[in-house]
């Protein structure tokens, strides 16, 4: 049931040829494009065919260099072609925009809910005895799973090598992408599956719980003992434990929640729901704020406050499982969403609060406007590339603190109309 031994020199192998930057074993990494690449001038199909196959042919010269024998760069890149799909799929995404209530929707939403309590019900052996080994609630990695591949309904059927070849050769993240492909080789050369069976998303995520190749090469383990790591099968019992692994190595609590809705007080000072601020609940208590049953949240140990939707939205009080789930994906909707279709699997309660439904979400040239804006106004959001991180956060709060407006940091469309004033 252990990692195997080979893939403990995959970094060693990997660094002969890349940047250490080059190499991250999230789970799922983030593929949306940085506007700040600029995009070439089109080029015909046909040419993009025959550069593909002049890139392939370096590419497998310096695999064979890192180890990749002959036979698996034969038998991995046997009928595969550029893929325009991918790429497609690739550039879309920067224009893919979902508020946290339609996400919360769709991840949390009756017939997930209702497949989540099957799917613990009929894998409920092979779910004890991977959480007695590895720690990890079971209820967290059947959640996983429905979010990932609606319980294995949906694993992907693009050709991983394929998919992973025209993302390198595409030089959008090149880098990235080549050593994903360089970690999927591996895993054909140690056997773990074959080309025909390595199937996943078009980004390259594999298996159960798209797991991507670093990752699975240092976090897969095979639960069955059947000599393989297979992810991809109809069996999901390696997949999940594989990625009870992954939650494992990241510092997973067992019986700790990832968090629990909150209601704050009437004044409550919105500075402090910030990530950066953590106090025990009977400290948060002491404050006012409590669940939404009215009692003191029980300590589970530090927490913070988050409001993904700003004060209008519900309140969390998030504890160390939360960053523990953000490994696996950042998004903050995306670990609310695992830890809320978790809590419903067993039972639990939809959320009490309301969201700002009336609102939508930026646009990517909005998301960049408004960084531009918060800049030239003086407050810095140290980068104009499109994504809301702290550092955003960080400045849309100094603004709403100096026109005295509510600071919990939400980038709303009426916050940038504020700016275009």
């Amino acid at each position: 049931m252990s990692v195997w031994k080979s893939a403990t020199c995959f970094g060693v192998l990997l660094a002969t040829t890349l940047s250490a930057e080059a190499v991250d074993t999230s789970v799922r990494p983030e593929l949306r494009p940085d506007p700040r690449v600029q995009i070439s001038e089109p080029v015909s199909e046909v040419d993009k065919a025959q550069s593909f196959q002049v890139w392939t042919n370096e590419f497998k010269q310096q695999a064979l260099q890192a180890g990749i024998t002959q036979q698996t760069l034969d038998l991995a890149f046997q009928g595969v072609r550029y893929d325009p799909n991918v790429i497609k799929r690739d550039r879309n995404q920067a224009e893919f925009t979902k508020t946290i209530w339609d996400y919360l929707d769709s991840a949390a939403s009756d017939l997930r809910i209702s497949n989540g309590k099957a799917a613990l019900r009929e894998h409920q052996s092979k779910l004890d005895a991977i959480e007695a080994e590895y720690g990890v609630d079971k209820d967290v990695l059947v959640a996983i799973w429905g979010l990932e591949s609606a319980y294995g309904s949906f694993r992907g059927s693009n050709n991983i090598v394929q998919s992973l070849a025209t993302l390198a050769y595409d030089g959008r993240r090149g880098k990235f992408f080549q050593v994903q492909l360089t970690a999927a080789l591996w895993i054909l050369q140690y056997g773990d599956t074959s080309p025909d069976q390595m199937t996943g998303s078009w980004a390259g995520a594999m298996g159960h719980t798209q797991f991507i190749p670093t990752s699975y090469l240092v976090y897969a383990v095979d639960f069955t003992g059947n000599g393989k790591r297979d992810i991809w099968s109809d069996d999901p019992s390696d997949a999940l434990a594989s990625t009870a692994a992954y939650l494992a190595r990241y510092g997973w609590v067992k019986g700790q929640p990832w968090g629990v809705e909150v209601t704050l007080p009437e004044r409550f000072n919105y500075t402090l729901a910030n990530r950066n601020i953590t106090k025990t609940p009977e400290d948060w208590a002491k404050l006012g704020i409590f669940d939404v049953q009215g009692s003191a949240v029980p300590n589970h140990g530090e927490a913070s406050i988050l409001l993904p939707a700003g004060w209008k939205g519900a309140a969390f009080m998030i504890f160390e499982n939360f960053e523990v789930i953000e490994q696996y994906n950042t998004a903050d909707a995306y670990v609310i969403g695992v830890g809320h279709l978790s809590d419903r699997i067993l039972g639990g309660e939809p959320f009490k609060a309301s969201w700002p439904r009336e609102d939508r979400a930026l646009k990517l040239d909005e998301r960049l406007e408004l960084q531009k804006l918060l800049t030239a106004q003086g407050f810095s959001t140290l980068g104009i590339d499109g994504k809301i991180g702290p550092k955003t956060i960080a400045a849309v709060r100094g603004y709403q603190v100096f026109n005295k407006l509510i600071p919990d940091g939400y980038p709303s469309l009426v916050l940038l109309n504020r700016l275009r004033g």
